[in-house]
């Protein structure tokens, strides 16, 4: 009787648009009423601040802050030119741009909405003065946006792993080749299309006549080879066992060199490599690329800190803080302190509403679970099949419905503890289950009619919802696909984390 009652309260507090958090709380609050448990309110609200004081759940705000002070930075600009640069000359090029700068934005905020508002601004009326219609522009920038929550670092994720006690690296490394596909399966789209709908051709655009300062230039000089050489040791690391440069006696002793002097080898091997490229490209398409260094280095830092093993996920993202202030004031000199003041009011309101939500959340799941609605879905969705791959297709269609009315981060605290453990007992990886809901939900962002993106696109680009609501059909049957790819070929997902030992 009480899940009778529970369930119509909160969505109907949901449709006369009150925000989440309230209808989060008011509903438990409603149901335990009706049971007559009035004195178990206090334990609703106690469970508010429970639910945000953790010490892995402040790597959210971090990674919030950091990406708003890359964005702030001017760091937006150097990526769209990055990706001008080796993009533009495909045809319906601009959107190829737009796509991959949301891939190499994904790994400074982890939002699309940042994504979608940051990215959108520049390229729309770029993409419209270019020949493009403005609703293709903002369809095209709502549905790239979604790469951002998946590819590391991710809000949602971080969320996820709170939620269900799932490691944070093992769900950032299984991310990644995930968000890469719905890049590369939305640009495959965009050249289908192309023909048929005659998008704009377009040349290599590199901005000429560009500078960069000394510091900037020595510090992406030694970035660079620093990067390549650890790509060489990470090619190393993974044929060292192989070809028996490395052993392990009967003892379990591991004999092999010294890492550090391996790497320090790899230096010159890599400052050769970056010259031979060199010679290839011409003057302004290397200040092009120098220029965008410093900002990628971001997701590098992040994910070789946690691989390494030398950071936990939440001293990664204070990292990523600390970085993004040096690279925005003693690199690029892009940022002010009056500046600054403007980033962390915004990136505590946002923070403030995202925590507030989160432990909204977490004291509604600890009262629903008074009411056995758990219990109740586990036995219909169970009642619906035996087969593991048949559910998985219906909970694909179930959390894409979700998706459309409800944001990912709530969608996967209410959800994730419900139809995490079904599964799980059936055989889904706990990891795999992770990103295929995350992915599912994130897609529903930029999903008619209530995606949130689409309501960002919108703002920005001035077009009503409906017109880019169609355009966007399109990129959305990739990012289906691309859902039920990552269901059904676990590897797609779980290889990376594996290889790395985050996943056994």
């Amino acid at each position: 009787m009480a899940l009778a009652w529970f369930l119509p309260v909160f969505l109907a507090l949901l449709m006369i648009g009150l925000p989440v958090v309230f209808a989060l709380l008011f509903a438990p609050g409603a149901l335990l009423m009706l049971n007559g448990e009035e004195r178990q309110l206090s334990v609703l609200y106690r469970n508010v601040y429970n639910g945000m004081d953790s010490f892995p759940l402040m790597a959210l705000p971090f990674f919030m802050l950091a990406g708003e002070i890359m964005n702030r930075g001017g760091i937006t600009t150097r990526l769209v030119e990055f990706s001008q640069a080796f993009m533009g000359h495909l045809r319906g090029g601009l959107a190829h741009v737009n796509i991959l700068s949301s891939i190499l934005f994904a790994g400074l905020s982890g939002s699309a909405v940042a994504d979608t508002s940051a990215l959108g601004s520049t390229l729309i009326p770029a993409m419209e003065k270019n020949g493009y219609s403005r609703r293709f522009a903002a369809a095209v920038t709502a549905a790239s946006s979604v790469i951002g929550p998946i590819i590391p670092p991710s809000g949602i994720m971080i969320i996820y792993a709170y939620v269900m006690g799932e490691s944070v690296a093992a769900l950032f490394l299984a991310g990644i080749v995930p968000g890469i596909m719905v890049g590369v399966g939305l640009m495959v789209m965009v050249r289908l299309m192309a023909d048929r709908y005659d998008l704009p051709k377009a040349e290599r655009i590199v901005q000429t006549g560009q500078s960069i300062t000394p510091l900037e230039s020595v510090v992406s000089w030694a970035l660079l080879r620093i990067n390549v050489a650890g790509i060489l040791y990470a090619v190393y690391a993974g044929l060292k066992r192989p070809l028996g440069i490395s052993t392990i006696d009967d003892a379990g002793v591991v004999t092999e060199p010294n890492g550090w002097i391996v790497f320090a080898i790899f230096l010159p091997i890599a400052h050769v490599i970056v010259m031979l490229i060199r010679r290839q490209i011409s003057e302004d398409f290397r200040i092009v690329c120098k220029k965008a260094v410093a900002p990628l280095q971001t997701p590098i830092i992040i994910l070789g800190g946690i691989l390494v093993g030398i950071m936990t996920p939440t001293e990664a993202s204070v990292i990523a803080v600390a970085y993004a202030l040096i690279v925005s004031f003693v690199v690029l000199r892009s940022m002010t302190v009056k500046d600054l003041i403007g980033t962390l009011s915004r990136s505590a309101l946002a923070s403030s509403a995202v925590l507030l939500l989160v432990g909204a959340a977490v004291a509604f799941k600890t009262v629903v679970s008074l009411s056995y609605a758990p219990q109740i879905l586990t036995d219909f969705i169970l009642s619906l099949s035996e087969n593991p791959l048949t559910l998985l297709f219906l909970i694909n269609i179930l959390l894409f419905i979700v998706g459309m009315f409800l944001d990912a981060g709530p969608a996967i605290i209410i959800l994730g503890p419900i139809l995490g453990p079904i599964f799980v007992e059936l055989g889904v990886h706990p990891v795999h289950f992770a990103i295929i809901m995350s992915v599912n939900l994130t897609v529903g962002l930029a999903t008619p009619p209530m995606g949130l993106v689409l309501f960002v696109a919108s703002t920005v680009s001035g077009e009503k919802v409906e017109t880019i609501s169609k355009a966007i059909l399109p990129f959305l049957a990739v990012e289906v696909f691309v859902i039920f790819l990552i269901t059904y070929v676990p590897a797609i997902s779980m290889t990376i984390p594996r290889l790395t030992g985050f996943v056994q």
